[in-house]
C-alpha cells in the first residue's frame, strides 16, 4: 500500500489539528457562552417538556393504570394507580409475541446498521469527489429530499410501485404472466426487510451526508495537495486523509445509531406492514401501538409502559457497550 512520507505526516497533522480544533472549539464556545445559550433554550425547554415531565409516568411499569385526573394534580393517575410490582413484567416475558417482536426489532435494526450506516458515509465522499459543482449541487439536493417526505406520501409511493395493481408487477407480468398470481412485495416475508431497509436508504442516505461533507469540507487542502504531489492516487487519498479526518464524527454517529437499535423506524414500518408479515415486521414499537391502541380489551398503560421502560433499559445498555468498545479501540467516545 502507497505510504509517502508526505502522507505520514499528514496523518499526524490530521491528529494534531483535531486536538487543536477542540481547544478552540471550546475557547469559541465559552467566549459566546451567552449566544448559545439563548439559541439552546427553545431545543432545551422542548427536551424537558417532552422528556423529563413525564418521566415520574415510568412509574406505571410498577403499577396498575386508574385514568384518576382533576384534584389529584397531572400525575394523580400515579397515586391512585396501586402497585403491582414486576407484575407487567412477568407477563411481557412470558408473550411469545413480544419475543417475536424484540428479535425482528435487533435483526431489522442490526441490518440497518451494517447496510443503512456506511451508506450516508460512502455517499459522502463520491458527492466531496465530484470536481462539477453545479452538479454537485443538483445530487445533494436530490438525494437530501426524500428526507421531507413524510412515510404516509412514500408508503403510497412504494404500494403503487410494488403492490398488486403496482408499476412493477405490471411490467414483470409482461415477461412472466405467472407473475399475474400471488405477487404482493408487501405481502411476501422472504422480500419485506429487504424493501425495509432499501427504502430506509434511499430516505434517509441523503440527510445523512449533511455532516459528513460538512465534516469533509473542513480538511485542509493542504493535505491532499501534499499527498498528491507524492503520487497518491485519489484511493489512497480517500483511504489516508478524508477517512481519517472524519472518524471522528464516524465513531460518534454509529454509537448513536448503536444506542437507538431498539427503536425500530415506527413511522415506516407502520405504514408499510400488514398482518400477513406480522412475523419478521412486527417490532416493539408496533407491538406497544397495537396492545395499547389496538386492544379488544380495556387499554392497559402500565403493560405498555412496562414495554417501553425494558425498551429504553436495553437501548442505554447497548450505548455504553458501544461506548466502552470505541474506547477500548483508541478512540474517545461520547461520554
Amino acid at each position: 500500500m502507497f505510504m509517502s512520507p508526505n502522507l505520514n505526516r499528514a496523518h499526524d497533522a490530521i491528529s494534531l489539528r483535531t486536538a487543536k480544533g477542540r481547544k478552540l472549539l471550546l475557547k469559541k464556545i465559552w467566549q459566546y457562552k451567552w449566544i448559545y445559550l439563548i439559541m439552546l433554550l427553545p431545543g432545551l425547554a422542548v427536551t424537558v417538556l417532552f422528556r423529563y415531565l413525564p418521566l415520574p409516568g415510568i412509574a406505571l411499569a410498577f403499577k396498575t393504570f386508574k385514568p384518576v385526573f382533576g384534584k389529584t394534580g397531572l400525575f394523580g393517575f400515579l397515586t391512585a394507580s396501586p402497585w403491582v410490582g414486576f407484575t407487567h413484567f412477568t407477563r411481557l416475558f412470558k408473550e411469545s409475541a413480544f419475543w417475536v417482536a424484540t428479535g425482528n426489532t435487533l435483526y431489522i435494526s442490526l441490518l440497518k446498521l451494517i447496510f443503512g450506516f456506511p451508506f450516508p458515509v460512502i455517499l459522502a465522499i463520491m458527492i466531496n469527489e465530484m470536481t462539477l459543482k453545479k452538479y454537485k449541487r443538483v445530487l445533494q439536493t436530490v438525494y437530501t429530499f426524500p428526507h421531507f417526505l413524510s412515510w404516509v406520501v412514500l408508503s403510497g409511493i412504494i404500494l403503487n410501485l410494488f403492490g398488486d395493481s403496482g408499476v412493477i408487477k405490471k411490467v414483470a407480468v409482461l415477461f412472466d404472466p405467472a407473475l399475474q398470481d400471488g405477487w404482493n412485495v408487501l405481502y411476501n416475508t422472504a422480500y419485506f426487510r429487504t424493501l425495509l431497509i432499501l427504502s430506509d436508504m434511499w430516505k434517509e442516505g441523503g440527510w445523512g451526508t449533511i455532516l459528513y461533507l460538512a465534516a469533509i469540507t473542513g480538511i485542509d487542502p493542504a493535505l491532499n495537495e501534499a499527498a498528491t504531489i507524492d503520487g497518491a492516487n485519489r484511493m489512497q487519498r480517500i483511504l489516508h486523509i478524508t477517512l481519517p479526518s472524519i472518524m471522528d464524527l464516524v465513531v460518534i454517529m454509529f454509537i448513536l445509531q448503536v444506542g437507538n437499535m431498539m427503536n425500530s423506524n415506527f413511522d415506516q414500518i407502520f405504514n408499510l406492514y400488514s398482518a400477513p408479515v406480522y412475523k419478521v415486521a412486527d417490532v416493539i414499537d408496533t407491538y406497544v401501538y397495537r396492545i395499547t391502541f389496538q386492544s379488544s380489551t380495556v387499554m392497559d398503560y402500565g403493560f405498555s409502559t412496562a414495554v417501553g421502560l425494558f425498551k429504553n433499559v436495553i437501548n442505554f445498555a447497548l450505548l455504553l457497550a458501544a461506548n466502552y468498545t470505541s474506547k477500548a479501540a483508541g478512540g474517545d467516545g461520547i461520554m
